[in-house]
């Protein structure tokens, strides 16, 4: 399997642009390629992990996606965007290993929500304090586990609009059905995600607000300090 790699992620790019790129891409401009990964490489994984719910599934699903869209970029219709087109490539690659893998069950996705809301998770914690470090890494994997717990016909469609923060309308294009279907889908979701976390947010609890390690050790010898006692 793949190794994960941690890259830039850069904003969506403009379809004026989508043509400057296929061109260059067309050329054999590596850096045309490089700047198509690095803009698409985080959504295009999430939407392939919220199908196949493994990571490394995902990333090879990911990159086999881009080597099929590369392969055929003269075959790109300009009326979609690149966006698009790449990832309904990587939606249909990861069904595909979905049906073809032991657990596999028809797949079916008609999904439905209100407003988007982009899950912020947390910055990178400094090195000085590990404890938040581990903090926010419970938070991410309660979110992780919740969305991994949603029915099929939900989680898509979840991680399509609340944490890639798709509109409506991008979420049914991309898994083409109706905008009503997006809205309604996602407010179930949202509910289902929010009785998971409900029933597992108290052990989580008690580990807020951290203050040991590092900050502990220097409260300390600051008070022994002002005390004049020696260590």
């Amino acid at each position: 399997m793949v190794q994960n790699t941690v890259v830039a992620v850069q904003p969506p790019v403009k379809n004026d642009d989508d043509a400057a790129l296929i061109q260059r891409m067309l050329n054999k401009d590596p850096d045309a390629y490089q700047t198509v990964m690095r803009r698409y490489n985080q959504r295009l994984y999430r939407i392939a992990r919220a199908i196949l719910r493994d990571d490394a599934l995902a990333e090879d699903a990911v990159q086999e996606a881009y080597l099929q869209a590369f392969k055929h970029l003269e075959s790109f219709r300009r009326e979609a965007s690149l966006s698009t087109w790449l990832h309904q490539i990587v939606r249909n690659e990861a069904l595909g290993r979905l049906r073809k893998s032991s657990r596999a069950k028809e797949v079916q996705f008609h999904f439905e929500g209100n407003g988007a809301e982009v899950v912020r998770f947390p910055g990178n914690a400094t090195l000085e304090d590990p404890e938040k470090t581990m903090a926010q890494r419970q938070i991410l994997q309660l979110v992780e586990d919740a969305t991994d717990e949603l029915p099929d016909t939900f989680r898509l469609v979840f991680v399509a609009r609340v944490i890639e923060g798709l509109s409506v309308e991008e979420t049914a294009e991309l898994l083409m059905i109706k905008p009503a279907t997006v809205r309604s889908r996602l407010h179930r979701a949202r509910d289902l995600l929010r009785r998971h976390i409900d029933n597992r947010i108290g052990p989580v609890l008690l580990d807020a607000f951290p203050f040991a390690g590092k900050r502990c050790d220097r409260l300390t010898a600051n008070v022994m300090q002002r005390l004049g006692i020696e260590q």
